[in-house]
Parts: C-alpha cells; sequence; structure tokens
C-alpha cells in the first residue's frame, strides 16, 4: 500500500505546480486586467500569500489522509461505484460531478452556517480579486472543505486517481475564476452554461449578501442553475468586492484574518444570509 510519505511527497508536488501557475497567471493579469490594479491590490499579496501557503500545507494532510483510506477500500474493492464495475473514464467523470455537487453544498453550508461563515468570510474580505486570492483561506476552513468533499468520495467509493483528479481541476479553476484576467464575453457566456468562469464567481464576490449568497459552483455552473443560486455574469462589472466591516488595515492583516473567525465586530447580514431566491436566467 501506498506509503504517507510517499503521498505526501506527491501533493508537495501539486503545490509546486499551484504556486507555478499562479506566478504564471499573475503574470497574464499584468497583461489583460479585467480591472485596473490599485491599492487594494498592492496591500492585499502578502497576507493573502501568507494565508496560501497555510492552507496548502494544511490541505495536504487532510488530502493525504483521505487518499490513504480511499487506498485501502480500493484495495478491498468497497464503495458504490467498485459494485458498479464501470469503465475508468465513466468512473473518474463521475466521480468529478458527484465531489463537485458535494463542495457546492459545502459552499452553500458554509455561507448558511453562522460558524462556518466566520471561517468562509476570511476569504470573501478581499477587496481586490486576483489570482492570489484564490486560496486565501483561513486554515481551517479546509477541514469544513475536505469534510464534506472527502466524505462524499468515501461515500461513494472513489479511486484515488479520480479524488486526485478532482483536486487538480479544482485547483485550476479556482486560480482562473478569481484572476484578474479580461475575458472574451461571447466565450465568457457560452462557456459559463456549463462551468464556472471568472465572470460567474465575480459575483459571488460581491458586497450585496443577495449576489453573495449566489454562484455557489466550483467547477461545474449547473448546479447553481438547476437549484436556483445563479445570478447573471453581466452583474461582474459592477459588483464591488470585499465585505463591509472588514477594510481596516489591521483586520486584513495576516494576523487579523487568523483572528478574524474568533472575533465577534464587523458581522454583517451576509453571516445570516437572505432566504431570497436567485433566479437562473442567461448569463
Amino acid at each position: 500500500m501506498t506509503s504517507f510519505v510517499s503521498l505526501l511527497a506527491s501533493d508537495s508536488r501539486r503545490v509546486w505546480f499551484a504556486i507555478a501557475l499562479m506566478a504564471l497567471i499573475a503574470l497574464v493579469e499584468l497583461a489583460i486586467p479585467q480591472r485596473p490594479r490599485n491599492r487594494a491590490h498592492r496591500d492585499h499579496w502578502l497576507p493573502n500569500l501568507a494565508l496560501t501557503c497555510m492552507a496548502l500545507a494544511t490541505n495536504i494532510v487532510l488530502n493525504v489522509a483521505i487518499t490513504l483510506v480511499l487506498l485501502f477500500l480500493e484495495s478491498r474493492d468497497s464503495g458504490l461505484l467498485a459494485m458498479l464495475s464501470l469503465p475508468a473514464w465513466l468512473n473518474t467523470l463521475l466521480v468529478v460531478v458527484l465531489l463537485d455537487f458535494a463542495f457546492y453544498l459545502a459552499h452553500v453550508a458554509m455561507h448558511h452556517v453562522p460558524i462556518f461563515w466566520r471561517f468562509h468570510r476570511v476569504h470573501h474580505s478581499d477587496a481586490a480579486l486576483d489570482v492570489t486570492t484564490s486560496i486565501r483561506q483561513h486554515p481551517l476552513e479546509g477541514l469544513i472543505r475536505c469534510g464534506f468533499t472527502g466524505t462524499a468520495a468515501l461515500a461513494i467509493g472513489a479511486s484515488a486517481h479520480a479524488f486526485a483528479v478532482y483536486r487538480l481541476l479544482s485547483l485550476i479553476n479556482a486560480l482562473l475564476e478569481h484572476a484578474n484576467l479580461r475575458v472574451n464575453p461571447r466565450l465568457d457566456r457560452a462557456l459559463s452554461w456549463l462551468v464556472v468562469t471568472p465572470t460567474v464567481h465575480k459575483v459571488h464576490h460581491s458586497r450585496a449578501p443577495h449576489e453573495t449568497n449566489s454562484n455557489y459552483g466550483n467547477i461545474l455552473s449547473v448546479f447553481d442553475r438547476t437549484l436556483a443560486t445563479f445570478t447573471p455574469t453581466e452583474r461582474s462589472a459592477h459588483v464591488v468586492y470585499g465585505l463591509d466591516g472588514f477594510d481596516e488595515r489591521a483586520q486584513q492583516s495576516t494576523i487579523g484574518l487568523l483572528r478574524s473567525p474568533f472575533q465577534t465586530s464587523g458581522m454583517t447580514a451576509i453571516s445570516r444570509p437572505t432566504t431570497q431566491r436567485v433566479e437562473s436566467t442567461a448569463p
């Protein structure tokens, strides 16, 4: 059975891939930005990268632990998918779709469950989105995310390979959807019928609660569309990023962001999300 050390080494290589891809996207952002860079962009990169490193380190341990259990179950042909005996490609595709739905549910929970929102608001309080926002997460948010996706992966008996494929696709799309990139509107609208594009996700980072509490999708946008939590992409050009009550420089420092979930100051209406439904319409 694959050892913890070898899996740790494998996940470490994925971290270096994430860092390299983040650097590449950052260079492209300079050439074709969606919005001009401002002071908020200059001030946020250091705490964003600090939290990114912490989140990556936390996720390595959590994902390696999940992978070890998946390998154990796989060696015994345990799990729902093992019983179906599907072709490898279809098995992987099904795992990606099901785990992405699990992430959708996790994301909804992080907005609607107050204790979860305390950790997730660290990600949302960034007033200037770019690629460094992608993995700007409180380290303990990884427990929530992995709790949902890991439980789903174990429940369906996902293969370790399919789990790795999902994580890779999730990483790549996370970096792209947060990037400050100008995208061809026609291409973006066409792609947004199936996947979460940069403009789809930018709406999710709005300060307006009815927009923040929409467009929860991670890779696929179909869950938002079918469950009436989709907001049209045209709104992305007008949204104001960040959270009211979290704009002070001390709050946006690395220490301030790490302390944020344990403080009650600055709680906004988003921590008790609106129940208004956002109708699924054309992008």
